[in-house]
């Protein structure tokens, strides 16, 4: 791979450089996909409610993160019929000029929030209206998947006369090969992304909390069109090992490690999924910290050497980096994800207990993408070092789709 310098990134805004035909490509391709997964399957339509579905489907968008946990809006996806959208309350003209939605209509919000005592009867209007529209566009197909709802809305269905059936795995299928429409706007999010990283890595200085550090991310993010940050893991020092605690208002020191993880929702709603790691003050790591990014990039680079199509997620587990005994216990929950939209499917498992616990098989296939994850951290060790890149699978092998510089100098 060809690396960029961090000089490269500037400090100005960066341009988009998505054109409109593109973005209109990914549109068609993605409902073409979700459609084709209702076929597969011999469903008559799906019926959307978690927000980054509603996205995929529709590229609609509105309080994506309130949406997740209050049932404000959704989708209905016919495999050969219309797709009708329900919106929350006065937000119809959001939608105005998609060619993805052919009705808008008012949501019925049956959740205890939005109902209240009145959830029953809220309920029954809502499953009405759902009944009748799969009478009316696939009278000879009631099997209706369905991504997610509570269960009151699910008993009303089936009591309607729908066969429900678990709709979150087709989305998670159609999801999983991106085109190339896709990945341009991917590239954009990732460019965003690591604006931002290159934003942190100018204005990390001893002295500092970890949250107005990173603040710098959700800065560049949101002025160039981003959306949100799924997590908050960016640590320093001691609070790097254990993996997986969220930013502080610790000050942090000079020479301590500080480690990161993005899950940064960018531009017109893809992830960017990089994690690297420094010291704060940039001055020379110690030989302990030195020795585990070491590591770290060892299992990154071995374990994305590994990738490519017709590999299957068993194999690419039996093949992995072998973590030495010693970091063995803090290891990362998985080896590499799919992403795409958000984190997604496939999430390969470790060899051993892993496996045999929650480890799938499957085959790795041209245009997914994946995030090959590395965290280096000895169990009651002072620091650790997370690691991770997002890459393309092609026919010919991987493309790395993250740029941002490792510590090379410290190799």
């Amino acid at each position: 791979m060809t690396q960029i310098s961090r000089d490269s990134f500037g400090s100005a805004a960066l341009v988009n450089p998505v054109a409109e035909e593109t973005l209109q490509a990914a549109q068609k391709y993605r409902l073409a996909r979700v459609k084709q997964q209702l076929v597969e399957h011999d469903c008559g339509a799906i019926l959307l409610y978690d927000p980054v579905n509603i996205r995929y489907a529709t590229d609609s968008s509105n309080m994506q993160v309130w949406t997740l946990h209050n049932f404000a809006r959704y989708t209905l996806v016919f495999a050969d019929g219309p797709v009708i959208h329900w919106e929350f309350h006065n937000c119809e003209h959001l939608l105005s000029g998609n060619q993805q939605i052919d009705e808008i209509r008012t949501a019925i919000n049956w959740s205890f929030f939005g109902a209240g005592s009145r959830i029953d009867e809220r309920v029954k209007l809502w499953a009405e209206e759902i009944a009748h529209l799969i009478t009316q566009h696939s009278p000879d197909n009631r099997r209706l998947a369905l991504d997610k709802a509570d269960i009151e809305g699910i008993d009303c269905l089936r009591e309607k006369g729908l066969r429900v059936v678990e709709g979150h795995s087709l989305m998670e299928q159609a999801r999983k090969i991106k085109s190339a429409a896709e990945i341009a706007l991917m590239q954009w999010t990732i460019q965003v992304c690591e604006k931002g990283i290159q934003r942190m890595y100018d204005e990390l200085k001893p002295g500092m909390t970890e949250n107005a550090l990173w603040a710098w991310l959700h800065y560049e993010n949101i002025r160039h069109g981003g959306e949100w940050i799924e997590t908050r893991l960016l640590s320093s020092g001691p609070r790097t090992n254990p993996w997986m605690q969220e930013s502080s208002n610790r000050i942090m020191q000079t020479g301590e490690i500080l480690s990161f993880d993005t899950d940064l929702i960018g531009p017109y709603g893809y992830c960017a999924d990089i994690s690297r790691a420094w010291t704060v003050g940039h001055v020379p790591p110690t030989p302990e910290q030195r020795h585990i990014y070491q590591l770290a990039y060892e299992q990154v680079q071995y374990n994305m050497s590994l990738l490519k199509a017709g590999l299957s997620y068993k194999e690419f587990s039996q093949k992995a980096w072998k973590i030495p005994a010693e970091y063995y216990p803090n290891r990362y929950c998985c080896l590499a994800h799919g992403i795409g939209l958000a984190d997604e499917y496939p999430a390969i498992a470790h060899q051993g207990n892993d496996w045999n616990s929650s480890g799938y098989d499957g085959l790795f296939e041209e245009n997914m993408v994946v995030c090959v994850e590395s965290y280096i951290g000895a169990k009651d060790g002072r620091e650790g070092i997370k690691l991770e890149q997002q890459v393309l699978i092609t026919k010919d092998g991987i493309i790395e789709l993250s740029t941002y510089p490792w510590e090379e100098n410290w190799l």
